[in-house]
Order: C-alpha cells, then sequence, then structure tokens
C-alpha cells in the first residue's frame, strides 16, 4: 500500500522546491542550492565493510589516523586547564584548553613508559603529570619536570615536548587530525558554515550531551540517520505529518545535507483509504496509518491490535505474538505505543488507569495540559492527512507557533526566519561522523567505533540551544552515558527523541546479526532516497585506497 511509483526519479508528492515557492517568509539562499549527487553506477557495498575486523584495522590506519574529526565542544573544556580524553577504537588523544582562545591536542600516553596521561577527563589542571612515575609537562606540552632527571643523561628535554596533533574549530567543535600532512581543516570543511548563517553554532550552549553504546558497527548506526527512507517502515506513527520520500538530497564536497519537510503528509498515505477518525482516541490507542489495523495499548503493557477484517491478535511491546487470530503486527507501532514512556506519559497512562486520583496532582494541571496537548497533535495529524499536499496553512501555523516559542530567546531575529527552517528536518553529514542539523533544530550527531570491536559502536546526540545574547552563557551539559542495555528513556532531556530513538535502535543490533547471516556479499542503496550515504562511501573508498 505504500507509494511505489516507477519511471521517475522522484515520488509523487510535492517537490520541496515548491513548499519554499509558497513559504510565507523570504528563503534564504542556501535552501534553494540544488546539488544533487550524480546517479553514476549503482552502489553496491561489501558486506565486509561492516563486520571485518581487518576492515576495521584498514579504516584505523587509512582513515582515523588522517581525516579531520570531531573530538569535542568547547563547552566540554571551558576554563584554562581543562581537558577531555577523546577515544576511538584503540586511539587515544587529550584535548586540552591552554589558553582563553587556545586548544591543544596530544597523543594521550607518557613518553617515559607508554602510561595514559589521563584515563578520563578533568578540570583546572597547571600541568599534566604521569600518575606512574612523575614525568610532567606544562599545559602547552613542553617538558616540566622529570624525576630524578640525572638518571637520563641523554634525555634532551628540548626534545621532550608533547607530540601534537592538528586542531582546528568549527562552530564553537573542537576538530583534531592526527595526519601532520593533512590538508587545512578550512578546504576540508568547505562552505559548511554558509548554512548557519541565521544561528550560528557559536551562539548556542551545550544543553544536553547523551551518549550510549549500540551493537552494530558505526556504519551501521550513522547510516541509520542519514535518510528518510526508513520512516516509512520505523516510525509510521508521524507519517500523516511527514513527507519523507520527498526529501531532498545535496552534497557538496566533504559534507551532503538532506531536508525533510514536516507539515506536510508522506507520499506513502496517498493511496490508502480514508478512515474515520477512533471514537475514543488517546496517546496510547492509534491506528495504523498504511493498513489501517488500531493498536490498543492494554493495562498489562500488550497491546491489542484489531486488523481492517477484524482479525485480533495481543503482543507484547515488541510485537512477539502473544495469542489471537491476527498472528503479525507491526513492531515499532507497538513499541511506541506499550514501550516506555516519557515521564509526562506515564503519568497519562497512569490515569488512564485510574491510578492517578484528582488529589495525587496537587492541584496542578500539567497531567491534564499534557493530555490536552497528545490530543491536539493527534487531531493536528488527522487535519495533516486530509488536506492536499501543497496545502502550506500547517507549515505556516506550525512556523509561527515555533517563532513565539523563540522569541524571548532570539528576539526579532525570528521575524526573518522562513517557515522551513523552523519545520522542517534539515541534516547533514560532514564526513566521516559529525552530523550537524541545520537552521533552528539542536541536534548533532557523532558516531565511531567502540574500542577495536566492529560489531560495536557509540552514537552520541548533543543539543545545542539559544541563549539571549546580551545574558550570560548557560553551564554546559555534562556527558550522560546509558548503558547499552538502557532504554533510550533513560535520557530524560532528550524529550520525544528518546522514543524515537528506541524504534531507531531497535533495527541496528538486527542489522549487524544480518550482516553476519546474509548470503549475499553486498549491501545495495538506493539511487536518490540514500544520496547521503552513496556519498559517504564514495568519500570512503577514496580515503582507504590513498598510499
Amino acid at each position: 500500500m505504500t507509494e511505489t511509483l516507477t519511471g521517475t526519479d522522484r515520488s509523487a508528492g510535492v517537490a520541496y522546491n515548491q513548499l519554499l515557492a509558497e513559504d510565507s517568509h523570504p528563503v534564504p539562499e542556501y535552501l534553494l542550492r540544488d546539488s544533487p549527487l550524480d546517479r553514476g553506477e549503482p552502489t553496491l557495498v561489501p558486506v565486509e565493510r561492516y563486520i571485518s575486523r581487518e576492515w576495521h584495522d584498514i579504516e584505523i590506519e587509512k582513515l582515523w589516523k588522517r581525516v579531520w574529526q570531531m573530538a569535542c565542544h568547547e563547552d566540554d573544556i571551558p576554563d584554562v586547564g581543562d581537558y577531555l580524553v577523546y577515544e576511538l577504537a584503540d586511539l587515544s588523544y587529550l584535548v586540552v584548553r591552554v589558553g582563553e582562545e587556545e586548544f591543544k591536542a596530544y597523543y594521550n600516553a607518557c613518553l617515559h613508559r607508554g602510561r595514559l596521561l589521563r584515563n578520563e577527563d578533568g578540570k583546572r589542571a597547571r600541568d599534566l603529570r604521569c600518575a606512574f612515575h612523575g614525568w610532567t609537562w606544562n599545559l602547552d606540552g613542553t617538558l616540566k619536570e622529570i624525576p630524578c632527571q640525572w638518571d637520563f643523561p641523554y634525555v634532551n628535554p628540548d626534545e621532550q615536548s608533547l607530540p601534537e596533533v592538528k586542531v582546528a574549530r568549527w562552530g564553537g567543535f573542537i576538530f583534531i587530525n592526527p595526519d601532520p600532512d593533512a590538508e587545512p581543516f578550512e578546504d576540508f570543511v568547505g562552505d559548511l558554515e554558509s548554512h548557519f548563517t541565521l544561528l550560528p553554532y557559536e551562539k548556542r550552549y551545550k544543553e544536553a550531551h547523551v551518549a550510549k553504546v549500540l551493537r552494530c558497527n558505526w556504519k551501521v548506526a550513522q547510516e541509520a540517520f542519514m535518510e528518510a527512507y526508513h520512516v516509512v517502515a520505523t516510525h509510521p506513527q508521524i507519517l500523516a505529518g511527514i513527507c519523507d520520500a520527498n526529501s531532498k538530497y545535496d552534497v557538496f564536497g566533504n559534507y551532503a545535507r538532506a531536508i525533510t519537510p514536516n507539515g506536510v503528509p508522506s507520499p506513502h498515505l496517498s493511496n490508502v483509504p480514508e478512515e474515520q477518525p477512533l471514537p475514543d482516541a488517546s496517546p496510547f490507542k492509534m491506528r495504523h496509518p498504511l493498513t489501517g489495523a488500531i493498536y490498543d495499548t492494554q493495562e498489562d503493557g500488550t497491546v491489542l491490535v484489531t486488523s481492517r477484517d477484524g482479525r485480533t491478535g495481543l503482543f507484547t511491546e515488541g510485537g512477539v505474538w502473544i495469542n489471537g487470530d491476527l498472528g503479525e503486527a507491526d513492531p515499532h507501532m507497538c513499541q511506541w505505543l506499550a514501550g516506555k514512556q516519557l515521564e509526562a506519559d506515564d503519568e497519562l497512562w497512569r490515569k488512564r488507569r485510574g491510578d492517578i486520583l484528582p488529589a495525587d496532582t496537587n492541584g496542578s494541571d500539567e497531567i491534564v495540559e499534557a493530555e490536552s496537548a497528545a490530543e491536539e497533535m493527534d487531531k493536528r495529524m488527522e487535519q495533516m492527512a486530509a488536506m492536499p499536499s501543497n496545502d502550506a496553512s500547517v507549515r505556516e501555523i506550525g512556523a509561527a507557533a515555533i517563532r513565539d516559542g523563540l522569541r524571548p530567546v532570539l528576539g526579532d531575529l525570528v521575524d526573518n526566519v522562513p517557515d522551513a527552517e523552523l519545520n522542517d528536518s534539515i541534516y547533514f553529514t560532514l564526513f566521516p561522523n559529525f552530523h550537524p542539523w541545520g537552521s533552528f533544530n539542536r541536534i548533532v550527531y557523532r558516531f565511531r567505533p567502540n574500542g577495536n570491536n566492529p560489531d560495536e559502536s557509540i552514537m552520541e546526540c548533543i543539543y545545542l540551544a539559544p541563549y539571549p545574547q546580551d545574558g550570560e552563557r548557560p553551564p554546559a551539559a555534562p556527558i550522560h552515558w546509558i548503558d547499552v542495555d538502557d532504554d533510550w528513556t533513560a535520557a530524560p532531556e532528550l524529550g520525544m527523541l528518546a522514543r524515537v530513538f528506541n524504534q531507531d535502535t531497535y533495527n541496528l543490533p538486527r542489522v549487524q546479526l544480518g550482516l553476519h547471516a546474509t548470503k549475499k556479499d553486498r549491501l545495495q542503496f538506493g539511487n536518490y532516497g540514500e544520496t547521503k550515504i552513496r556519498h559517504f562511501h564514495q568519500l570512503l573508498d577514496n580515503w582507504v585506497s590513498r598510499e
């Protein structure tokens, strides 16, 4: 029942340039840029690239030891003497704020016997002293002291400075490159900054930072966040308000961009028969937008699914069949409705079951307001699904609400912002693993190997939020590590995105297992909808083929 139009290079829904033409505000030049990736030959990527230790080792030697990579944010080391340990596979570097506006990065190893100089991040150091024998360096990397220096008559102190790696700054982030012959960072990053003119990252602070180990290769992880093609299957609950299949993809040197329109229904809904709204709508009961099946969360956390033809089945929150004549359900819908909820949603669910009595709210209207907001969202999604695909009113209304919310922080600047920058998901990938979101979205991702295990990776989500420029910069959020088996809702600072991540990362370990199980030796990627992934692998091929 999904949209499967063939014989063209795009879906049948509204084109993104049409939405820009209908914007209620002037649209900046960078949103109008068109730079699609040449179709060329089909992108067929060897499976071993994701599962073999041999390929992992090649990436370490030919990529990670040579490429510009984001190591940390300036907010992570705000004071002189602060330092951060940046690790990737078995590589370790020490990033140090040497002065108010000066940063250096060193190989994180003592020059005496090789002990790590620092095991973890630290604050306001006056020097860098090895805990093993006390060899000490100044913050600028020059040698300060060798205990019993008389016993090292052959050591020339002038030749014992800590080896440095190259350092660059962009948008408040610190990038490093271990290759002394690396191209200048300015050449590597290109004109990425030109996409962030209205609200540069330098005018934001680190509001949240969550990190989690995933049981999949780092490329499997990041590729799940580089396209909107997965929305139809992984996030069906948002199809009424996201024009997923008509995302716009462009490439610019070492970075690529995707723009997914919001406030416009998915082209996948164009052939779906119109359904009557559920009479007892709630945040825990939904109709599947494609199949029409009704998913209803039960008091014990199971999900009762009723198909269009009346068959029913009871399923776990992971979509595993329990009983009934309906044998299969969408696991992502089950997870969305019955999986672990955010705190406000938990209160809503308890209220629905009768666990919360009016007295429990202590006179607060928060529960009622949250329930009203959820019902209003459901109503808005139904309205969007019924609107013509070129109707811009939903986008204008949504953008106006966001402007009002940003005005106390950004003032009159918000009057210059088009609807597109407030509504749409604009997400970049700077090769190899840095994913800043554009315009006024707070999201930044980073993905990297976890140790020397090609079957594991580290995913990080950072929120960079604006703050009043005439006020004091808020303190940066520390890194919040959640365990590999933790639910993303263990990081409530991510808000609703935590539940979306649960849907995304539900797939990823199963992808990694499937890569070990598959008989095929290559993966295949779509010519357009997976543009960013194709672009990434073209660049990766170039890097690993270098001498």
